[in-house]
């Protein structure tokens, strides 16, 4: 953490505004709108923020300069990955000095009294998971947060790049669309059980969801994810490869890095999908890119 972090609170909703303002400016700074989900790594590039994955022991680091710099852990899952580099960001647009944010696990302190990193916390949460794009991914699905099942809202958490309890937790505080006692419900699930229950069998391969809502943004996924999309889907590149017809859709692995179109035959359904090598290293727009067969 800062080590010269102030470790007072002042108003919490005073550092919230302020925070959830600024997640509003960027996205519109950087040419989106307040409902799609984005790529938060073309975001920072927008601001002039170089955003690097390393193999490193931590969650990330902002380096303020000229230009300023995200580092990111490549060995974080994907989702976490999003959120910590949305968080630095946060650290760049709220004006904060360079920081080292650890391991979630690891901290001794909880982060949320620091008011930087409070607020830092609070912008990713909201450029990320906007409002409005919330509550029309819920609306067009013709779902209620307090209803809906542990793995619709897994599906949801899944289109806008963001881990199952990140989501969970964005409701309960960050938007109140869900009570304490449904926040607890919903905590009983692990993204692993929700695998389980989805695929109707154990795997430690993390699973992306993308169903016939899904529209305005790309697949994000590494070698080795499985990505569960509408029955029917055919995919157009070879990046991935159809491996089931499941109750819930029809199961890819990704295999290689590279950009994959999906689509649904006599249907207007269609999304791209850019893998990612495992644990890549490097500058974060080039992590799809296509493995050079010759060398």
């Amino acid at each position: 953490m800062k080590a010269l972090a102030k470790t007072m609170m002042p108003n919490r909703r005073a550092l919230a505004d302020k925070a959830m303002k600024a997640a509003i400016t960027a996205r519109l700074k950087a040419g989106k709108d307040l409902v799609s989900p984005i790529c938060i790594y073309s975001i920072a590039e927008a601001h002039g923020v170089r955003v690097t994955f390393n193999s490193i022991n931590m969650e990330g680091m902002y380096q303020r300069g000229s230009p300023s710099r995200i580092h990111l852990s490549s060995l974080r899952p994907l989702a976490r990955r999003a959120y910590n580099c949305a968080h630095e960001l946060g650290h760049h647009l709220l004006g904060h000095g360079s920081s080292i944010d650890e391991l979630r696990e690891n901290q001794t302190s909880r982060p949320w009294d620091v008011p930087e990193e409070y607020s830092a916390d609070t912008f990713a949460a909201y450029a990320l998971m906007p409002t409005l794009g919330i509550r029309n991914a819920f609306a067009v699905r013709e779902l209620a947060p307090e209803t809906a099942t542990p793995v619709e809202i897994y599906s949801i958490a899944c289109q806008f790049g963001v881990g199952y309890s990140t989501l969970v937790t964005h409701l309960r505080w960050g938007e109140g669309m869900i009570s304490q006692k449904r926040a607890d419900a919903l905590r009983r699930f692990t993204p692993r059980t929700l695998r389980a229950h989805i695929l109707g069998s154990l795997t430690p391969q993390p699973l992306l969801v993308a169903d016939d809502a899904w529209s305005g943004s790309a697949i994000d996924a590494e070698v080795g994810h499985l990505l569960l999309l509408p029955s029917d889907t055919i995919a157009h590149g070879e990046a991935v490869v159809a491996i089931s017809d499941l109750p819930g859709g029809r199961l890819f692995e990704a295999k290689r890095p590279g950009l994959v179109r999906f689509d649904r035959p006599g249907s207007d359904w269609a999304v791209f999908g850019r893998i990612a090598r495992a644990a890549y290293v490097g500058r974060a727009e080039f992590r799809h890119l296509e493995d050079d067969l010759d060398d």
